[in-house]
C-alpha cells in the first residue's frame, strides 16, 4: 500500500511537472487520463467475479456465524429471563458458558474478517495487475503521456475508467478507437 501511495504521489508531482513544461510554451501538449479505481473494483467484470467467488466461498462459514450469533443471543435472553428463579451456581454455570461462548464467537468473527480480508486482497491483486496492464496497453496506443489513480478532482474529459472496464471485459483487449 505504501508503494501504491509513493507511486501516486509521484504521478501527481508528473502531472504537475507535465502541466507547467505545457504551460511554458512549448510545442507539445501533454495527455493525462484519469482511473477511478473505485469504480473500477465495483464495475470491472473481473472484480465482479471476484467478488461473487468471494462470496460463494465464504457464504457457509457466514451463516454458521450467523446461527452461533442466534444460539449465544438465545442463551442470553434464556439467562435474563429465568435467571433470577436459578440457583446461584446453575446461574453462575450459565454466566460463565455464556461468557466462554460470547468469547469463541467473537474469535471466529475475528479469523472470518480476517480470511476474508486475505482473500479479498489476492483477487483484487489480480484486478489490479489485470487493469495495470489494460491500462499500460491504453496509454501506449493512445499516447498518454500521464495516467493518475488517485485524485482529489478531476475532469470527466480525462476520465478512461470506462476503456480500462471495457478492455477487460473484453480479456484485455483494446476497445475499437
Amino acid at each position: 500500500m505504501n508503494r501504491l501511495r509513493s507511486n501516486r504521489l509521484l504521478l501527481a508531482v508528473l502531472a504537475s511537472a507535465g502541466l507547467l513544461v505545457s504551460s511554458a510554451g512549448f510545442a507539445t501538449e501533454t495527455k493525462i487520463g484519469f482511473v477511478d479505481m473505485q469504480r473500477l473494483f465495483d464495475q470491472a467484470p473481473i472484480a465482479v467475479k471476484a467478488n461473487k467467488k468471494l462470496t460463494v466461498e465464504f457464504a457457509k462459514r457466514e451463516l454458521e456465524l450467523q446461527k452461533l450469533g442466534k444460539q449465544i443471543k438465545s442463551q442470553q435472553d434464556t439467562l435474563e429471563k429465568s435467571g433470577s428463579t436459578m440457583s446461584e451456581t446453575d446461574r453462575r454455570n450459565r454466566e460463565r458458558d455464556l461468557s466462554d461462548a460470547s468469547r469463541e464467537f467473537q474469535r471466529k468473527q475475528r479469523e472470518f474478517r480476517e480470511d476474508l480480508d486475505v482473500r479479498r486482497n489476492e483477487a483484487m491483486a489480480v484486478v489490479i495487475e489485470r487493469a495495470n496492464k489494460a491500462l499500460k496497453q491504453i496509454a501506449e496506443t493512445e499516447k498518454y503521456d500521464l495516467i493518475i489513480q488517485d485524485a482529489v478532482y478531476f475532469s470527466p474529459r480525462i476520465d478512461i475508467t470506462d476503456k480500462i472496464i471495457k478492455a477487460l471485459a473484453d480479456d484485455g483487449k483494446l476497445p475499437a478507437q
